[in-house]
């Protein structure tokens, strides 16, 4: 990646932050990836086991960004983009009344990775609602 951003830089200058958003929501989207099958566990954040934010947490963590615990907090944390603007990792939220109940890390194709709920494992998973909202780690 490091060589990929040098060759980004030099052909066509420095990264705006958007596409530098971007890179970190790719990161993020593989290492949700390689934790396929890791069970759901309140609270769990990581690295063996995950609750729905716990997972976006350390995801993002390891691609060099950071979020606060919660999907409530994450999604105050982030930046708001309507559906027609969604990217590769950015961040589902889906809101429960007024707050927000779990956040997933968007995988294309109307796909998320997520930890689902006690009882499952982390997976890659339809988004089966249109009640969500979008936002992006910046």
């Amino acid at each position: 990646m490091l060589l990929l951003c040098l060759l980004t830089t030099t052909l066509v200058g420095p990264m705006s932050p958007a596409d530098a958003a971007s890179s970190y929501g790719v990161k993020a989207v593989a290492v949700a990836a390689s934790k396929e099958g890791a069970p759901y566990v309140r609270g769990g954040t990581g690295p063996r086991q995950f609750d729905c934010s716990g997972l976006t947490l350390y995801s993002f963590g390891k691609a060099g960004r950071q979020l606060p615990r919660t999907a409530e907090q994450q999604y105050e944390h982030t930046s708001h983009i309507p559906r027609n603007k969604r990217e590769l990792g950015d961040l589902v939220f889906f809101p429960r009344g007024s707050t927000v109940e779990h956040v997933g890390i968007y995988a294309g194709h109307d796909e998320i990775w997520h930890a689902p709920r006690p009882g499952t494992r982390v997976r890659l998973e339809r988004i089966w609602s249109r009640n969500v909202r979008y936002g992006r780690a910046s």
